[in-house]
């Protein structure tokens, strides 16, 4: 706008084009933007630039809006004597700049219009020239909903693959949708896209699209989104909704059956799983299968339901075989089988042969020879009997046999192809001789009526028996070819005299051995002499009392006399206290000549009675 000489307000530099373009026109131009774009809730600003001629002053400039009756209602009407107001709708919210722009402040969805700017240059004329106010709100960024359920690639229908939603916007905006980052087109591979646009209660618009197309394998892992696509001041602008993937079902193509751990290395009682793994989605239903000759056996109750896994624990030679894994797809119910041999690797029939084979005696010598099956080649090793290696080989030479010495062995087969794979035979060489009397408890110190129990110990084999030549409770232990035998007994004169005698005795022979039993006479001294200690004791206690009783008497606390009484307490007698009455049976004239305690004689009649007060 202008004022006085002078182009008007913000428009300066209108004015000066005006001024060097126009210097020859002689008549008012008004120049205003054809439209004004202002966010819902925002302040729209239209401005009036004119150029008059000379640069002459205005007379006046008038603001109008035409309302829906295409009628012009005026704003404002601005004279170089101040500006008035008119009283319409929009009196609270306008405002005029110092350059006598229109702003219209929280625009809402009723005022996109036609706003006019008249302006009076007198002589010059009058001029107009007019602006629409729109307005506008952004989308919101679009919502996406992949098919929550599986789509299957033999779908007889299209699929709904996703839906997008865009809310309160103005105007609508449209929805694109693409694939992997590209943009679909409807029509192209029988790809559409419905679209959906409700107006709201609020005057904003809600648009809804629906993405339908068919789909293959691949798609288990295409993306796809949607964009909300509209124009801003004059420019195309869009806002894209996250990726999404769906859920693509699809018959399998490959089937995987694996033994684990590797089936090269499965040695009896192993735990072995047989894992059947399948392309398709969702999973197939597994099936598992053993041959058995030409029968197929169904061990499928045998697996983990809806796994694929089949688990054999402790398996053995009866376990090798070929296993089958059947796939079946639900979608189209069609099958894949696969089949893997599992071999198991053992030892067995373990045994050892020995030279001679006939009875064996002390001295004699022996070969022992180990041997077992296996399908994989095997290795020998001999130990001990405490775990000692002795030779390399399936073979042992053993020498001299004895009683004492340890005659069991064991034979070690090893697998050094399969790591683990082993088992031990165990086997004792039998010396067969009379018994030999290897322990007794003699000589055994004792005490008369003492209960004893005395101890006789033998080798032999065959085994042999222990008889006593007393009558006791005999326990018997063994240990391979030791006997021991306990017997309890009492100790009595007899026993003392003649001992006991210990007999063992098998088939080859006997052997006996005599415990002799000896008085105990350390247990008899120290015996003695406690009772001296004791009787020392005694005569100790004794003297003690006496003196004791001797020094209380000289001090006065004991007093004596055959007759009288005394009363060596406090000398008065209450009632709740003990008096204990001694009376003498001395004759009067024998107590006479008694004396009290402190020297002085006394009555006869004194003498007679004593009394002690025991109350302390």
């Amino acid at each position: 706008m202008a004022g006085g000489r002078r182009p008007a307000g913000l428009a300066l530099g209108w004015g000066c084009c005006l001024l060097l373009c126009c210097a020859a026109a002689s008549k008012l131009e008004i120049s205003m933007p054809p439209e004004v774009e202002v966010e819902l809730g925002g302040t729209a600003r239209i401005e009036c630039n004119f150029y008059i001629p000379e640069n002459a002053s205005y007379t006046y400039i008038d603001w109008f809006y035409v309302d829906r009756s295409n009628r012009q209602v005026r704003l404002y009407h601005i004279t170089a004597n101040g500006i008035l107001e008119d009283d319409t709708d929009y009196r609270k919210r306008l405002s005029l700049g110092e350059d006598k722009a229109l702003s219209l402040s929280e625009v809402t969805l009723q005022d996109p219009k036609v706003f006019m700017c008249q302006v009076g240059a007198g002589s010059y004329g009058m001029g107009e020239n007019s602006t629409e106010l729109s307005v506008y709100k952004l989308p919101t960024t679009p919502e996406i909903k992949p098919y929550a359920g599986g789509i299957s690639v033999h779908s007889s229908d299209i699929p709904e693959i996703a839906r997008c939603v865009s809310k309160n916007s103005l105007p609508a905006p449209n929805i694109t949708w693409h694939k992997n980052g590209e943009q679909l087109h409807a029509g192209e591979n029988k790809v559409s896209m419905p679209s959906t646009v409700i107006r709201e209660s609020s005057g904003l618009y809600t648009v809804s699209s629906a993405l339908l197309a068919p789909v293959t394998r691949e798609d288990r892992h295409s993306r796809y989104h949607c964009s909300v696509h509209y124009v801003l001041r004059g420019q195309r602008r869009s806002l894209d909704s996250p990726p999404v993937q769906v859920n693509v079902f699809y018959p399998s193509e490959n089937l995987n059956l694996k033994v684990m751990p590797s089936s090269t290395l499965v040695k009896e009682g192993d735990n072995v799983t047989l894992v059947c793994e399948a392309d398709g989605n969702p999973p197939p239903v597994f099936s598992f299968f053993k041959k058995n000759l030409d029968v197929w056996q169904d061990v499928t109750s045998l697996a983990e339901p809806d796994s694929g896994v089949l688990r054999l624990h402790d398996v053995n030679k009866t376990s090798n075989g070929t296993y089958r894994c059947q796939s079946l797809d639900l979608d189209d119910m069609s099958q894949i089988e696969e089949d893997v041999d599992l071999v198991v690797n053992y030892i067995e029939g373990v045994h050892v042969k020995m030279e001679p084979s006939s009875t064996l005696r002390e001295g004699d010598s022996v070969m022992l020879s180990c041997d077992a099956y296996s399908p994989v080649g095997l290795k020998y090793q001999w130990r001990d009997d405490k775990g000692k290696k002795l030779v390399e080989g399936n073979q042992l030479l053993v020498k001299n046999v004895t009683f004492e010495k340890s005659n069991t062995f064991s034979c070690k087969v090893m697998a050094p192809s399969v790591p683990g794979l082993e088992q031990s035979k165990k086997v004792s060489v039998a010396v067969e001789d009379k018994p030999r009397i290897v322990a007794i408890s003699s000589p055994l110190y004792v005490r008369q009526d003492q209960v004893i129990n005395l101890t006789c110990k033998a080798i032999a084999f065959p085994r042999p028996t222990i008889h006593w030549s007393i009558n006791g409770t005999a326990h018997e232990y063994v240990d391979n070819q030791h006997v021991a035998s306990n017997l309890t007994v009492r100790v009595s004169r007899e026993l003392l005299r003649a001992g006991a005698m210990c007999h063992v005795s098998n088939r080859l022979g006997s052997s006996e051995e005599h415990i002799q039993l000896l008085v105990d006479q350390k247990s008899t001294a120290e015996s003695q002499g406690v009772i001296i200690v004791a009787i020392i004791v005694a005569i100790l206690v004794v003297a003690v009392l006496g003196a004791v009783i001797y020094f209380l008497h000289k001090k006065g606390k004991i007093p004596c006399g055959r007759a009288g009484k005394q009363d060596i307490t406090k000398p008065e007698a209450r009632k709740d206290k003990i008096v204990v009455e001694v009376k003498s049976d001395k004759l009067p004239e024998e107590a006479g000549l008694l004396q009290g305690a402190n020297g002085e004689r006394r009555a006869a009649a004194d003498q007679s009675e004593k009394y002690i007060d025991l109350r302390n």
